[in-house]
């Protein structure tokens, strides 16, 4: 039968009851790397709405690869602990409990966007930062170190040890963030590395530090267990990355283990026009899917049930993740499965509203 919104998703030892997840969103309200009480009323709301996978926004592998002070981390055993709290939130309510690891490479050391998104100065607490070259992303953002063999070493170990971290906290599915002009997505686009050595030049080696980040969590992860890869399929300018190199990348992805690529775009330079409209990213999870043989998931200006549910049903991806529409409608899960003709029960404590 051809599955649907509502069919249950497998992969590996893991079921989602749905093919809904929460897609990542920085909250920017951590102390230290440590969620608080918002965090566990945002993640418990979206789970308990009835999505099948709660993805934890980036979720920085180092203190240097935090977007913003504000930022989740894992790069501290201390962190695990305070972690495992919202994983027994999220899968009391029924979701699978995933987490996105990253680094924001040259776009961290900022403030949170509500405050105007501007460099955090070392006196107010922000801190040196790294990149593939020494070319800052864009004006009034700080000036990246060019990372060498040591440097780039300690990115790959520190993935690693987020990955055991988020296994000790009993996370189901990993992500990789490789997208968005973040670190990995730096090195792997064009426009932002030209380095000559092994990690730049062609597509293989700017892909060079995404797939040892890949082999060393991918070694720290349960083969049982799903891992995810977030890339920028493209970077909306013919001088980038495009989506056949993407699917080269996809296709490299899947020969290290990777069960499914998370399909956004854009964010490695200011100015690119991107034509924002309904579900302008699905193509590339369709593609993707088709020729990389690999798991996709749609994410973008996805907003009505007709449509998520249409994505899965034509075959352009095995999962959506919705984004802002959850921030708009924690239920919209409960909502869509009733749109749609589907059994989805809310949690007992509010079905005399249902």
């Amino acid at each position: 039968m051809q599955p649907h919104l509502f069919t249950p998703l497998t992969i590996g030892a893991v079921t989602l009851r749905n093919r809904i997840g929460m897609s990542p969103m920085c909250q920017y309200s951590a102390h230290d790397g440590f969620p608080g009480d918002w965090h566990l009323m945002h993640l418990g709301a979206r789970a308990a709405g009835g999505v099948g996978l709660v993805i934890l926004e980036a979720t920085a592998v180092s203190p240097e690869g935090r977007i913003s002070p504000f930022d989740l981390g894992i790069w501290s055993d201390d962190h695990v602990e305070a972690l495992a709290r919202l994983v027994r939130l999220i899968e009391s309510l029924g979701a699978v409990p995933g987490i996105q690891l990253a680094h924001a490479g040259r776009k961290a050391s900022m403030g949170r966007p509500w405050e105007g998104s501007k460099l955090v100065p070392p006196e107010a607490g922000g801190w040196s930062v790294v990149g593939p070259t020494a070319e800052p992303f864009a004006p009034g953002y700080p000036q990246p170190t060019p990372l060498d063999a040591q440097g780039i070493a300690k990115v790959v170990a520190d993935f690693a040890a987020a990955t055991r971290r988020a296994l000790a906290a009993g996370f189901r599915w990993v992500e990789i963030h490789a997208a968005h002009g973040y670190l990995l997505h730096n090195f792997l686009s064009p426009l932002g590395n030209d380095r000559t050595d092994a990690y730049g030049g062609d597509l293989r080696g700017r892909a060079r530090l995404l797939l040892e980040v890949t082999d060393a969590v991918r070694a720290a992860w349960p083969a049982q267990l799903p891992l995810a890869v977030r890339l920028s399929c493209s970077d909306w300018t013919p001088e980038g990355l495009t989506i056949a190199d993407t699917v080269e990348v996809a296709r490299m992805l899947r020969e290290r283990g990777v069960d499914l690529i998370d399909c956004s775009s854009g964010g490695i330079a200011p100015g690119i026009s991107i034509p924002v409209g309904e579900g302008y990213q699905v193509p590339f999870a369709a593609q993707i899917r088709r020729e990389a043989q690999i798991a996709t998931a749609a994410v973008g200006m996805i907003t009505r049930p007709e449509h998520a549910d249409a994505i899965v049903r034509n075959g352009d991806a095995d999962l959506v993740l919705l984004g802002r529409e959850l921030l708009r409608d924690p239920h919209w899960p409960l909502r869509a499965a009733r749109a749609l003709g589907h059994d989805l029960a809310p949690p007992p404590q509010y079905l005399r509203a249902w």
